[in-house]
């Protein structure tokens, strides 16, 4: 006899508070290991795909560490030190732009840019900040970081938790299968389905997106010659996943860089416009649609929601796993109401022999 269904909700909110306790007090001490889960499961479809091809499930984890270690390698020693440079010089650099944007200001509109003016003391107050904080938010970023994701952490426990996960991943969730409530199972796999074909959707797709806009606007603008290329691009393609912010964030920083340092050399101006532009109908028309798909379940509200909330409570930790958790409670919450518009609450009483 099945338990009833007050009872299964409360056991349920039970397991939910439990997560969310352990979450909170444990959250620096699971890092690692979310860290190593979320590379587990964003790399699981690759170690499916070469044993299909006759490997091994062990070789095949071996060689998918072993390329993602390298690729990790070279991030570190090339791209991070050259990403962090390049920061650090715009923030220096962030006053000189709003004093050229004020002389350009001048020259072009007199009158809103008076000495005394609001809009003029604005800008230097804007300009000077960035500077001062910018430095400072850089080196907190970093600092927090670095005592986060120490050296041990970065070069042993990630891999190591990885590498065990992404081997034994098919039998773990065999496992987790085989202890599933009998009377609900059937509802759990299906409702895990959509939640895992959402998070493979958004995640290991808009991650990809992410990945590809990235390289591709840090190369094309780092070959035109513009001064932050780098720091733009990586911007750019990591903000892929948010639609409008990535494309207004970018597109107005690359932009207007391209304006300050090639005035007057529109051919560059309009080469940096055109390579942004073109990067926003190559994604939005080519490769969103064909590594994302039409629709993944995740609106962006909820997402920026989801990280906000998770992120201001659980800390980093909470941010990754913020996205997980915001498409479960999708899920979710689709579920319950789909049972509502099901349930006799919804349609009322039949008229057919109760109205009488």
């Amino acid at each position: 006899m099945a338990l009833p269904v007050q009872q299964q909700a409360r056991y349920w909110g039970i397991a939910a508070a439990v997560f969310f306790v352990v979450l909170w007090f444990l959250g620096d001490v699971m890092l690692p290991f979310v860290l190593g889960a979320a590379i587990a499961y964003f790399l699981d479809p690759v170690a499916d795909r070469l044993q299909r091809w006759g490997l091994s499930r062990v070789l095949a984890t071996t060689i998918i560490m072993l390329s993602t270690a390298l690729i990790f390698i070279v991030a570190m020693l090339v791209i991070i030190p050259l990403f962090v440079e390049q920061t650090s010089a715009l923030v220096q650099m962030t006053p000189k732009l709003f004093g050229q944007l004020q002389e350009f200001l001048t020259q072009r509109f007199p009158s809103m840019i008076e000495p005394e003016s609001i809009l003029r003391r604005s800008l230097q107050s804007l300009g000077e900040t960035i500077q001062a904080r910018g430095g400072e938010v850089l080196n907190t970023v970093l600092s927090s970081a670095m005592s986060v994701l120490n050296i041990v952490m970065l070069l042993f426990i990630v891999p190591v938790v990885a590498f065990y996960l992404l081997l034994d991943w098919d039998r773990m969730v065999a496992k987790i299968d085989g202890y599933l409530p009998r009377d609900h199972a059937p509802v759990i796999r299906r409702l895990a389905g959509q939640i895992d074909h959402t998070l493979s959707s958004f995640i290991r797709g808009q991650g990809t997106v992410c990945l590809i806009m990235a390289t591709f606007y840090a190369i094309t603008l780092m070959l035109v010659g513009l001064q932050f290329g780098l720091v733009v691009g990586l911007l750019s393609g990591l903000l892929a996943f948010i639609p409008y912010v990535s494309s207004i964030t970018g597109g107005v920083l690359a932009i207007g860089l391209a304006v300050f340092q090639f005035w007057g050399d529109w051919v560059m101006i309009g080469l940096v416009a055109v390579i942004y532009i073109g990067g926003q109908i190559l994604e939005g028309n080519f490769i969103t649609p064909k590594l994302v798909g039409s629709s993944v379940g995740l609106h962006p509200v909820w997402i920026l929601l989801a990280l906000a909330g998770f992120g201001s409570i659980f800390g980093f930790v909470g941010l990754l796993v913020a996205v997980p958790v915001a498409a479960v409670l999708g899920v979710l919450i689709r579920f319950a109401a789909d049972q509502y518009t099901d349930s006799r609450l919804y349609t009322g009483r039949s008229v057919t022999g109760e109205d009488d």
